[in-house]
């Protein structure tokens, strides 16, 4: 499995398929590399996953590959009742919010390899379920697993109060979620605000005389769309939903592939045949009488600790303050991506055990994908929002007169002290955002809007 350990999302060029040239990390903001090799700028941890998770694996390349395994464990974290951990001290579970960005066409479409990982299960939920999912005078729904986007909030209250174990969205098309949320009556992104902290939520319909209460709401989310298609799903930045998501973006230019490749029927063959072992992975957890609680061992906690200091360090001094809430999410979807990776390895013991503990390997598998999620992060952040700035950007901007130079704006940010990478970086930003517009060679004016 190949991560990309060297990227800047404000200087991204399209990548040709035979050559990639590396680039500057937004967690070493002064280093500058080259190299014609495109092996020099990736992380291989294929070779360090669950063999189940390996398999799956090795039959795709590059992109699709990195595709799959993100949408794999979105699915999967759906997938595990009574496994649990504390974080910040609070009682969370594995679930995770899974965002694919790519242009149309593209090779985003590799995530619906990952759906039947799930299928069995939520066919076994249905099929023994005691919920009447026709009575509109019944409040109970069937137990399911599978939950379509186009769903009204107070559906989404009456399946998750039904279905404990908790639920998936899985959606090709963030259009289709963005629609429901121009509605009243199926607006539920608070829902998945409070959902990926299992907040209590309760609903109460006084006409129909209806009141749900969901004391541990379990959601997980597996959704790819198109750079534009975030837009109306994820309005701004500052309501909270875009910083609960794990991102993976691209836009390179991807080889044609071949649609009539024997081993395409081989893949679907693989995730069907998993998806039976998931299937009694699940019956095994859901069956125990008692919960499982995943920890990282003293070391990982403190390495832990350091990681994400630096992090936040290095986002502080180099980008928008606007992203903190993100990068400290990030320490928790880490968390979750660890706890899911190890009950993985632990499927055929994990009858006899009343705590798993993160091996290094796997401790190591979560540090590099939450750090390329936070550089492909950085890379989205210019899509969202509404024009409005940072109060530090707001204050950096007003600080030169209202027709000012590239060189003005870098010696006022000297005295803030702001490297000139991260004032070029908000000169994009700003552009994107139409707060400033380009009047000469270096040359920029505030703008009106």
């Amino acid at each position: 499995m190949r991560f990309r350990a060297k990227f800047n999302p404000q200087r991204r060029k399209k990548m040709s398929i035979e050559k990639t040239n590396k680039e500057e990390s937004i967690l070493t903001p002064n280093s500058v590399t080259k190299s014609d090799n495109p092996l020099d700028e990736i992380v291989d941890i294929e070779q360090d996953l669950p063999k189940l998770l390996e398999k799956l694996l090795k039959r795709f390349n590059g992109r699709e590959k990195e595709i799959v395994l993100l949408s794999s464990l979105g699915v999967l974290s759906s997938c595990m009742p009574n496994i649990y951990g504390y974080y910040d001290g609070h009682v969370v579970y594995p679930n995770l919010y899974i965002l694919i960005i790519a242009p149309a066409a593209s090779l985003k479409g590799a995530m619906n390899y990952s759906r039947p990982l799930i299928e069995k299960i939520h066919a076994f939920l249905l099929k023994n379920s005691q919920g009447n999912s026709n009575s509109k005078a019944s409040n109970k729904r069937a137990i399911i697993k599978l939950l379509p986007a186009n769903t009204s909030s107070a559906e989404i209250y009456a399946y998750m109060n039904s279905s404990i174990d908790g639920v998936l969205i899985f959606e090709s098309e963030a259009d289709t979620l963005s629609k429901m949320f121009k509605n009243d009556w199926s607006n539920y992104s608070d829902i998945l605000r409070k959902a990926f902290h299992h907040e209590a939520m309760t609903m109460a319909r006084k006409g129909d005389n209806v009141f749900l209460e969901v004391k541990e709401p379990k959601l997980s989310l597996v959704i790819s769309g198109t750079p534009e298609q975030l837009k109306p799903l994820i309005i701004s930045t500052e309501n909270g939903l875009f910083s609960r998501f794990l991102i993976y973006s691209f836009d390179d230019i991807t080889p044609f592939k071949d649609v009539f490749e024997k081993k395409l029927n081989i893949r679907l063959n693989d995730f069907e045949n998993a998806g039976n072992l998931i299937l009694e992975l699940y019956k095994k957890l859901s069956k125990r009488t008692t919960k499982i609680q995943f920890k990282f061992t003293e070391e990982q906690e403190k390495s832990f600790f350091k990681e994400f200091t630096s992090l936040q360090s290095n986002m502080i001094n180099n980008q928008s303050d606007e992203l903190l809430p993100n990068m400290r999410r990030h320490g928790l979807i880490m968390f979750r991506i660890c706890m899911i990776i190890t009950v993985l390895r632990s499927m055929d013991s994990i009858n006899d055990v009343t705590e798993l503990i993160c091996s290094e390997a796997d401790y190591q598998t979560g540090i590099k994908i939450i750090k390329q999620s936070l550089n492909d992060l950085m890379e989205n952040y210019t899509y969202i929002g509404d024009g409005r700035l940072s109060k530090q950007d707001d204050d950096l901007l007003f600080s030169v007169k209202e027709n000012f130079t590239r060189q003005e704006l870098i010696e006022s940010g000297k005295k803030q002290n702001i490297p000139v990478r991260t004032i070029d970086d908000k000169i994009k930003q700003w552009r994107k955002k139409k707060v400033i517009i380009k009047v000469g060679h270096g040359s920029f004016k505030r703008s009106n809007k």
